[in-house]
């Protein structure tokens, strides 16, 4: 058993790990979710997926440890098990869907959120979105993130408007997706995913994961909460087009 060899695979898959690991620091949020899109100009989103699962494990981890102290543990309790519930439509529908046919939904539900913030721009006095609608969006976002590691541009529709510190929403969502994440090995084991060539193609691709945290995580600490939101924006936008443009192009 053998990893990928096909150079091509490499061009594509290097800066999508870096750019993975430059959102998971909060930096850039929302481009992460062009990983898998990138990865499957080489692969399928399967295998593209079942590739990133070390990497991401590793990045969850230098995630959390880099914003321990930055959590809003309430706002993290109330996710978490809608986006567990996700996991598992995620798992039982996993077979049954096309991966590009779900990632076309994330980028439609996400040009959808900025065209109606463009639209409405929000009033310093208006209120947070309601629970229903964030427990809806963890949801889709715990279902896209197992079947594609698209899961940023949902809850980030949720939580942005919530306007966390840039370091409180980077932190939130990192202990979020850790489990979310975490919670998807077994199922993935279960649908044959974890094999060993994908497994030992992580391996080459792990030492990217603490570059790409370690240069998101600089940039974060220093950044303008404005300017950190528009950067989020902008990645959610591109990231839209790509998923809507592999789906339906």
């Amino acid at each position: 058993m053998t990893l990928i060899t096909d150079p091509f695979f490499y061009a594509v898959a290097i800066p999508a790990v870096l750019l993975l690991g430059v959102s998971k620091s909060g930096f850039g949020a929302g481009f992460g979710s062009l990983a898998v899109p990138m990865m499957a100009l080489a692969i399928s989103v399967p295998q593209a997926a079942a590739i990133l699962m070390p990497v991401l494990l590793v990045m969850d981890v230098l995630g959390m440890a880099a914003f321990r102290k930055e959590v809003d543990r309430r706002l993290l309790a109330f996710m978490l098990p809608f986006g567990l519930i996700g996991t598992l439509v995620g798992t039982a529908l996993f077979k049954l869907l096309d991966a590009h046919l779900v990632a076309g939904m994330v980028g439609v539900v996400t040009l959808l959120f900025l065209a109606q913030r463009l639209a409405f721009p929000p009033r310093p006095d208006q209120p947070p979105p309601p629970r229903w609608l964030g427990a809806l969006l963890t949801v889709l976002s715990g279902f896209t993130s197992f079947i594609a590691h698209a899961g940023g541009p949902p809850v980030n529709a949720y939580v942005i408007p919530l306007r966390l510190s840039p370091l409180v929403f980077t932190g939130t969502l990192a202990y979020f997706f850790f489990f979310i994440n975490l919670s998807k090995w077994i199922p993935y084991a279960w649908l044959g995913l974890l094999d060993g060539r994908n497994f030992l193609t992580s391996l080459a691709l792990l030492p990217l994961a603490p570059l790409g945290v370690w240069i998101g995580v600089r940039i974060a600490h220093r950044i303008k909460p404005e300017l950190f939101y528009r950067l989020i924006y902008a990645g959610m936008l591109l990231t839209g087009i790509k998923l809507v443009w592999d789906a339906w192009g």
